[in-house]
């Protein structure tokens, strides 16, 4: 089912597209979309079942592949460069393995196309052990999550999914919580091969291990013409934690 998403747009320009990871939203990358927009036209989406966009049971890489595909069509792009963190890189990998002739230029954020073990259950299960009925802000959301997510920067990064329904005033989760939960082995899983033989850049953090040096072998047979580059005293939010850095090395890319 094609669905339209939510997005926010950024500049004039060539095209580029810029998908979030697992629990994000279009917010967690506007300093970043602002700043690549002196350049390009840059396209934010709330993934489906995050932020702002429908909520449905389907949920898969080939999926949220499509729904970019439809969204580009929705938009009369013809072309994009393609820009994903985490999940969104996932997704963003997946959408040049579908579609290889829709991309100028593929960047993954601190992801590789393997299989991840593990690390999302204990977010889920404390997001699911929160009665929103029955906490009446956000600090005593917090104060629920502190037990077992005692990253600063992780509870803050979650909270921001939280809003008010506006209809009876209580805090709901913008994500779907239950369809994420239920499809996290899917969001976890190695996507499908394929390949992309155009420009593409990895960025890593030197402080994460979602992508390490054994992983580069799989990388390169998938997209040949990768590179590979690794930001410093930086972990899996590198846009949060390096934005200057990442942005010059985008740039660099990019212009090219």
């Amino acid at each position: 089912m094609q669905i339209e998403l939510n997005y926010k747009v950024f500049g004039e320009g060539f095209p580029v597209i810029i998908l979030h990871g697992l629990f994000g939203t279009l917010d967690n990358w506007q300093t970043i979309s602002r700043q690549l927009g002196e350049y390009y036209k840059v396209y934010v989406p709330d993934q489906r079942n995050h932020g702002k966009s429908p909520h449905t049971e389907a949920f898969s890489y080939p999926i949220l592949a499509d729904d970019v595909a439809h969204f580009m069509d929705s938009h009369q792009i013809i072309k994009a460069i393609i820009i994903g963190h985490s999940m969104g890189g996932k997704a963003a990998m997946q959408f040049a393995w579908t579609y290889p002739g829709r991309v100028e230029k593929l960047v993954v954020l601190d992801i590789a196309p393997k299989a991840y073990h593990g690390g999302q259950e204990r977010i889920i299960n404390t997001l699911l052990g929160i009665d929103l009925e029955k906490v009446g802000d956000r600090k005593e959301v917090e104060s629920q999550m502190m037990e077992t997510i005692p990253e600063f920067g992780v509870r803050q990064f979650l909270l921001k999914n939280l809003t008010r329904n506006e209809n009876n005033g209580k805090l709901e989760w913008k994500m779907n919580l239950s369809v994420l939960s239920r499809e996290i082995h899917k969001i976890m899983s190695e996507i499908d091969s394929g390949v992309f033989s155009g420009p593409t850049l990895f960025v890593r953090g030197d402080q994460s291990d979602y992508i390490i040096d054994s992983d580069i072998p799989v990388m390169r047979e998938g997209f040949p013409k990768m590179r590979l580059e690794t930001v410093q005293n930086a972990g899996h939010w590198l846009h949060a934690e390096q934005p200057r850095v990442l942005m010059e090395l985008l740039l660099e890319f990019l212009q090219k």
